[in-house]
């Protein structure tokens, strides 16, 4: 599952791909010198209204969260290239 989060003045927002249309909409908040824009939730509901304004820091990252193992498979997570050790 891609979730991304989107980090606005230190604080961490998850959301579910696609972000494209909400990215847009920051950006045209930013650039029109501030407006609010509205956060969707990660599971639906209403959402989060935050001021979006020139300077506030924003940062994205976009992560690929595998889904949880099925019933009876190993819960650890093997990493390729470290032949021999499992995290």
């Amino acid at each position: 599952m891609i979730v991304n989060r989107l980090t606005v003045d230190g604080k961490d927002y998850f959301l579910p791909d696609p972000v494209d249309d909400l990215r847009r909409r920051i950006l045209e908040a930013v650039k029109s010198g501030g407006d609010y824009v509205n956060i969707p939730g990660l599971r639906g509901g209403p959402g989060l209204d935050i001021l979006f304004s020139p300077g506030m820091p924003v940062t994205w990252v976009k992560m690929d969260i595998p889904d949880a193992p099925a019933p009876g498979e190993s819960d650890h997570l093997s990493v390729s290239g470290l032949d021999g050790f499992d995290l």
